[in-house]
Parts: C-alpha cells; sequence; structure tokens
C-alpha cells in the first residue's frame, strides 16, 4: 500500500509518500513542500497545490490520502487559510480516487513519538528513525506530512491485528521497534 501525507498550508504545503509490505520497513518513495510564497493569492496558490498533488497522484499510485486536520488557533484567517489548501489537497486525492483519512495533530504526533504534545523536533527525530534516514534533515512540513502518512500507516496495522501483549506487538510491528 503506498499512502499520500499531507501538512497543508498556504505558504508552504508539506508532501509525503510512504510504502507499506508485510515484513518490510516502511519505505519513504518521496517528500518535499509545495513552495507558495512566491504565489500572489490564494485561488493561485490553491491551484498550484491542486495541480502539485494531482501530478504526485498520477505519477506515484496512492491508494489513500492521510490529511491533517484543521485545528482553531489564535488566529482566524490562518485557520482559515489552511481549510482552504486542505480543500485543495482532498479535491486532488477525491478526483483520482483515493480515500482521505484525517488525523488531528495530537493523534498524528501521538502515533509517531508517543505523546500528543510532541515538538517539532521529536516528531522529525522520531521521522527520521522509523524511515531510517536519520542523516536526512527534513524541514518541518516535510517531516509532519510524513509523519501524517506514518499515523495512517499506524492506523491502518491497529485495525488488522491488536497485540495481546508486548511480544505480540514485537512480532506484529518490528518495523517500529527502535534498537
Amino acid at each position: 500500500m503506498i499512502i499520500l501525507g499531507v501538512d497543508p498550508g498556504t505558504i508552504h504545503c508539506g508532501y509525503g509518500i510512504i510504502k507499506l509490505q508485510t515484513g518490510k520497513p516502511v519505505e519513504r518513495i518521496a517528500s518535499g513542500v509545495i513552495q507558495l510564497q512566491k504565489l500572489d493569492n490564494i485561488p493561485d496558490k490553491l491551484a498550484k497545490i491542486y495541480e502539485s498533488l494531482t501530478a504526485m497522484i498520477k505519477s506515484h499510485k496512492p491508494d489513500e490520502l492521510s490529511i491533517e486536520t484543521a485545528f482553531y488557533g489564535k488566529n482566524v484567517q490562518s485557520a482559515l487559510k489552511i481549510g482552504l489548501a486542505r480543500g485543495a489537497a482532498i479535491l486532488a486525492a477525491t478526483n483520482n480516487g483515493l480515500q482521505v483519512s484525517e488525523y488531528s495533530p495530537r493523534e498524528i504526533k501521538k502515533s509517531v513519538t508517543g505523546n500528543g504534545a510532541a515538538a517539532k523536533e521529536q516528531v522529525l527525530y522520531m521521522v527520521q528513525t522509523i524511515l531510517n534516514e536519520k542523516k536526512t534533515k527534513f524541514p518541518a512540513d516535510e517531516s509532519d506530512a510524513l509523519a501524517t502518512a506514518l499515523c495512517h500507516s499506524f492506523r491502518l496495522n491497529s485495525s488488522n491485528t491488536k497485540p495481546k501483549n508486548w511480544k505480540d506487538f514485537i512480532n506484529n510491528y518490528p518495523e517500529r521497534i527502535i534498537g
């Protein structure tokens, strides 16, 4: 299974594509940041998000999209803009036949680090560790998108087999053991 994770934004929109194969570690296929800061208006930014993600979907053929939900912060305008970016990403996914799953920032952080209030540096470290790419310094938006895809992969695995004890967990998820 191939999962496209998106960290939506109207200045930087992170994306991460991972591949899951039974009995193998999770593999990063592609990741990066769609740079939008040079575009002057929201419609152009949304079009760029839509076009970029559509091209990635056609190229890498993911099965599902995992995206961060909108959250309310102190700045309502920022929340609205993130909602628009989410809409462009979800539209690109649904127009290309992908199933969409949404996760809150807290859920994503908790699934990757074990702590729903983890700092960006903790998320980055765990993304690097899980993907076995400790020498790769991902920008925050890219790391967050990969974490979103990983969160979805963990959710898929946990819904298939629920371990009864630590031994079962280790046997079911060897790729999640950091040693």
